[in-house]
């Protein structure tokens, strides 16, 4: 009888450890930024599935196979905003009805910032930048260099007249940012649903320059305070393992903190350095480092801009001492050559997705030390 009972229970015992590696949460993320939140909250228990492939732009995308597959076999899907992949919200309601969900954009304190109008911004006037939720989460003195990660009231005043109007005019950035997002690159945004509150509702979209700007992952106050949303629905599905993911969050947010404060004494000198971006992703960033982009190229999904527009820009280069020109690794460096290579501008590379990084937990990390590179070469331009 012993003995039987002994044969009985191998097949048992050598199922446990199978269990527990199925028990691993399947999370689904749209941009390598947030893979690489997910991948430092997650650490040895697994890693998130990509369902936008790295250096794809998310507007427009179409999800291949193995990619929708992702999405339906996933317990959790994170992704930014129906803001920046307007396209995205079909999908998840179709393939991942029943996983948990988790809009970033959505995260109670995070700092909200609204599109710039024009193809001019203005130049070290942080005070004029529309703060969506009214968040104090930075103080806009520029003094970034504590942890902003307060409770904050949760106050989405989010526009959601959704008129389908994609008239792709020089003042129409919310087209910009939401669909081009690199368009992420990341880097573009299209719609101002950004609270996600409707989730039946996201295919026509107020296009207007009043719009939220949903590249909010390059402040790192905001990656913080996803670290701790990541940690508590991981939690939610994997709760033997909630101690452990609320553990590697804490120890990401130190990791963010001390890179932030790395990043400003980088910076410190940088405050007047005048450059022109691509298109408006970088505003979360200047923010945070107190840097400020004096123009963008760009209005919405990479499109090409108007004579008019290259003509302003092309006048604020010659006559404001406009440093560099940053041009993205998603879209051709030619038509920024085109249009800039005849002024005194450097011309230069910059990325708000971390295209050419590794796909990996430092991936975030690098990616904001990389845009440092950035205006630093700029800055001794």
């Amino acid at each position: 009888m012993n003995n039987r009972l002994a044969r009985l229970s191998w097949p048992l015992l050598a199922a446990f450890p199978l269990v527990a590696a199925a028990e691993v949460p399947r999370v689904a993320v749209d941009i390598p930024p947030v893979y690489s939140l997910v991948a430092k909250v997650m650490g040895e228990r697994g890693d998130p599935e990509l369902f936008i492939q790295p250096g794809a732009s998310p507007h427009g995308y179409s999800l291949r196979p193995s990619e929708a597959q992702s999405l339906d076999d996933a317990d959790l899907v994170i992704w930014v905003s129906d803001a920046l992949t307007p396209w995205l919200s079909g999908p998840i309601e179709n393939l991942a009805g029943d996983a948990h969900h988790l809009e970033l954009m959505d995260v109670p304190g995070i700092t909200t910032l609204a599109y710039r109008e024009g193809a001019t911004f203005a130049l070290n006037d942080a005070d004029e930048h529309d703060h969506a939720h009214g968040n104090d989460d930075h103080d806009h003195d520029h003094n970034h260099g504590h942890d902003h990660d307060h409770d904050h009231d949760h106050d989405h005043d989010h526009d959601h007249d959704h008129d389908h109007d994609h008239d792709h005019d020089e003042h129409d950035h919310g087209d910009h940012e939401h669909h081009h997002h690199e368009g992420s690159h990341d880097s573009h945004k299209e719609s101002h649903d950004e609270s996600g509150h409707d989730h039946h509702d996201h295919h026509g979209h107020d296009h207007s320059h009043t719009g939220m700007n949903p590249h909010a992952w390059l402040d790192p106050a905001n990656a913080r305070r996803w670290l701790d949303a990541i940690a508590e629905q991981l939690s939610e599905i994997d709760p033997d393992n909630a101690a452990y993911y609320r553990q590697n969050a804490a120890q990401g947010k130190e990791e963010l903190t001390s890179l932030q404060e790395h990043i400003q004494d980088r910076l410190a000198n940088s405050a007047d350095t005048r450059f022109i971006v691509f298109h408006d992703a970088y505003q979360y960033f200047e923010e945070a480092f107190n840097v400020h982009a004096a123009g963008a190229i760009s209005i919405g999904d990479a499109s090409s801009p108007s004579p008019a527009r290259i003509e302003k820009l092309q006048t604020l280069v010659n006559d404001e001492g406009i440093q560099c020109v940053f041009s993205e690794p998603q879209f051709n460096p030619q038509m920024v050559n085109n249009v800039f290579g005849d002024t005194s501008a450097y011309i230069g590379v910059m990325d708000p997705l971390g295209v050419g990084l590794t796909l990996d937990a430092d991936l975030f990390d690098a990616l904001l030390e990389q845009l440092a590179d950035e205006i630093t070469r700029c800055t001794d331009a």
